[in-house]
C-alpha cells in the first residue's frame, strides 16, 4: 500500500545521503547490510526492517566462485563461515539426463586443460572425438575429474602450469544460516535491525520518492536511500513505485518449485547435481548435516501433487520436512533502480537456480550499488547506468539458462518437445550458430558472467552439433593425441593425490553436527 506523505517534500537535493534503510532480511537483505556496513566506515546509518511473520524463500544453497570475492570484501573468514553454515565445497554442477536419458556431464569451475599454441583443448578434443579416440570431456578439466572422484583441494597458485593452480571452487551452504551469520556480522558493526511488518509506504508529494514506511504497530521508518530486499513482492519497487515486470516464460516454462531437505548420503559429493525430469529438473545440494533437494517444474504440464511425488521418490534418504512450495515468474523488473529505491535480489527479478546464479545476482547488485553510490542527491546518469548493467546481466544469464533447454536431444514429453523447437532470443541464436560453425567463442565484455569455459562445457555436454576449428588440422593426429593424453594423465595424477571431500571438511571446517565423514 502506498500513500502520499504529509512531509513538506524532499530534503535538500544537495545534502549528502546518510540513512540507508533496507527492506527485508534473508540472504539479500543481510548480504547488503554486511557489505555496506563493512565498506562504508563512517558517515552512514544502516537500518534493516524484517518481520518474523513473513517467511523467506531461502532455498538457494549453491553458489559460484565469485561468492569468495564477496566474502573477502565483507571480511569473512572462509572456514569460520563454513562451520557456521554447515557448508561444503562446490567444484561445479553435474547435469544428468539433460542431453538425453542416461547421459551426464559436469560444468566445472576453473580452467580446462592447457592450450596448445592458441588452440583451446576443446578444439583438439573435438577432432579426436570424431574418431572415438578420447575419453569423456570431464577427464580434461581438473575440477570436473575431482568432482567425479569426490576429491577436493585448495588451489595452489604457487605452482603455475600445474592443474592444481587451476582449481576453482564455491560453496554449498544453508542459506538461512548464512543470513544469520551475516546478521551477526552486521549488527556488530552497528546495523540496526527493526522487527516489524510494513503495512504502508508513504511517498514524497513533490517527486514521488519513498519518504518512509509504516509498520503494523504504527512506527514509521524513514530513509534517504531504500534498498528493496522484500523478495518477489517487490514491496517498494513494484507495489509502491509501480515498476513493471518483463516476463520470460515463453522461453523458461518452469514457474514453480518444491524444496525439501533429506538425510545425508554415505558419500559427501563436492558438486551440485541437476537431474532432468519429465517436466522440469531436480536439484541436489549436499551440506554437512543434510542434503537440500528441490524440483523446479512447469505447472502447465504437471500438478503440484505429482511434482511432490516425483521429488519425494528421488531422495537419497528420509525427508526431514514436508516439501515447501515456491511460485515464481521468470523475468526481471524493467528497472532495478527507480527514484531512491534500489531493488536487490528477488525484488529485481527471478531466474531459476539452474546455474546457481540467485545469490550471485544479489552480490553483483550490491557491488553495482557501491560502484554507483549516490553522494549528494540522485544523478540520472548513475541510475541509468545501474539499470543498463543490471539489464545486460539478467539477459546474459537468461540466455545461458535457455541454452540448457534448447540444446538437447530430448523431446520425449510436450515440455521438452516445446523447448527443443522453440524460437529463442536473437542474442542466443547468434552465439549458438557461431559456436556450431567451428566451436569458437568470444566474450562480449567483462560484464558477462559465464566465460568461454562454461559455454564450452555446457554446449559440448548438451550435444550441440559443431565442427572443430580448422586450424587444428595443421597438427597431425599423433601430435593431438599425445597432447591430450598428457593433459589427461597429469590431471589424473593431481586428482588422485587429493583428499576426499569428507576428509577435507573434517580437517578444515567441520561443523559441530557434521554428518558426512563416512567416506
Amino acid at each position: 500500500m502506498k500513500t502520499q506523505s504529509n512531509a513538506t517534500g524532499a530534503a535538500n537535493p544537495n545534502a549528502p545521503l546518510k540513512t540507508i534503510t533496507i527492506i527485508g532480511g534473508g540472504t539479500a537483505g543481510w548480504m547488503t547490510a554486511a557489505l555496506l556496513s563493512k565498506l562504508f566506515i563512517s558517515g552512514y546509518e544502516f537500518r534493516l526492517i524484517e518481520s518474523e511473520e513473513i517467511g523467506i524463500i531461502g532455498v538457494g544453497e549453491a553458489t559460484i566462485p565469485a561468492i569468495r570475492t564477496y566474502n573477502a570484501l565483507a571480511g569473512i573468514d572462509q572456514y569460520e563461515m563454513m562451520r557456521a553454515t554447515q557448508a561444503t565445497i562446490k567444484l561445479g554442477i553435474q547435469f544428468v539426463d539433460w542431453r538425453e536419458p542416461g547421459h551426464s556431464y559436469i560444468h566445472g569451475f576453473g580452467k580446462i586443460g592447457q592450450d596448445l599454441m592458441w588452440l583451446h583443448p576443446h578444439q583438439l578434443w573435438l577432432k579426436m572425438a570424431e574418431k572415438g579416440a578420447v575419453k569423456h570431456f570431464d577427464h580434461y578439466a581438473v575440477n570436473c575429474l575431482a568432482a567425479r572422484m569426490n576429491r577436493v583441494a585448495m588451489p595452489e597458485h604457487g605452482t603455475p602450469g600445474s592443474p592444481l593452480a587451476d582449481i576453482d571452487y564455491a560453496y554449498h551452504f544453508d542459506a538461512s544460516l548464512y543470513a544469520a551469520y551475516l546478521r551477526r556480522q552486521s549488527e556488530a558493526r552497528g546495523v540496526t535491525r527493526i522487527e516489524g511488518r510494513i503495512v504502508e509506504t508513504r511517498l514524497r508529494p513533490d517527486n514521488g520518492f519513498v519518504d518512509r514506511v509504516v509498520l503494523a504497530d504504527g512506527r514509521e521508518v524513514d530513509g534517504d536511500l531504500f534498498v528493496d530486499c522484500s523478495g518477489m513482492r517487490g514491496l517498494l519497487i513494484g507495489q509502491a513505485l509501480g515498476v513493471g515486470y518483463e516476463n520470460w516464460s515463453q522461453w523458461l516454462l518452469c514457474d514453480r518449485a518444491l524444496a525439501v531437505p533429506c538425510e545425508n548420503a554415505p558419500e559427501l559429493t563436492p558438486y551440485t547435481r541437476s537431474t532432468a525430469r519429465e517436466f522440469g529438473w531436480q536439484w541436489r545440494i549436499p551440506l554437512q548435516h543434510r542434503i537440500g533437494n528441490g524440483y523446479v517444474y512447469s505447472s502447465a504440464h504437471v500438478s503440484d501433487d505429482e511434482a511432490a511425488s516425483v521429488l519425494l521418490n528421488n531422495l537419497d534418504g528420509k525427508a526431514l520436512a514436508d516439501p515447501r512450495p515456491v511460485r515464481f515468474a521468470p523475468g526481471k523488473r524493467h528497472k532495478a533502480w527507480e527514484k531512491n529505491v534500489v531493488a536487490i535480489g528477488l525484488s529485481s527479478g527471478f531466474l531459476e537456480p539452474l546455474e546457481s546464479t540467485s545469490i550471485h545476482l544479489i552480490q553483483t547488485g550490491i557491488l553495482r550499488l557501491i560502484a554507483l553510490f549516490p553522494g549528494r542527491g540522485f544523478n540520472a546518469a548513475d541510475v541509468a547506468e545501474y539499470n543498463r548493467q543490471t539489464d545486460f546481466e539478467y539477459r546474459d544469464v537468461r540466455d545461458f539458462i535457455i541454452a540448457h533447454y534448447k540444446v538437447t536431444n530430448r523431446e520425449d514429453t510436450p515440455f521438452w518437445a516445446y523447448l527443443k523447437h522453440m524460437d529463442i532470443p536473437d542474442s542466443l541464436t547468434e552465439r549458438l550458430e557461431l559456436f556450431g560453425s567451428s566451436a569458437r567463442f568470444f566474450v562480449h565484455g567483462k560484464a558477462e558472467l559465464f566465460r568461454e569455459e562454461s559455454w564450452v562445457q555446457v554446449l559440448l555436454g548438451q550435444g550441440l552439433a559443431m565442427r572443430h576449428d580448422p586450424m587444428v588440422d595443421m597438427l597431425t593426429e599423433a601430435q593431438v593425441t599425445a597432447f591430450l593424453r598428457d593433459i589427461e594423465e597429469v590431471i589424473a595424477d593431481c586428482v588422485g593425490a587429493m583428499p576426499t571431500h569428507a576428509d577435507f571438511i573434517a580437517r578444515n571446517c567441520r561443523a559441530p553436527s557434521f554428518a558426512g565423514a563416512s567416506a
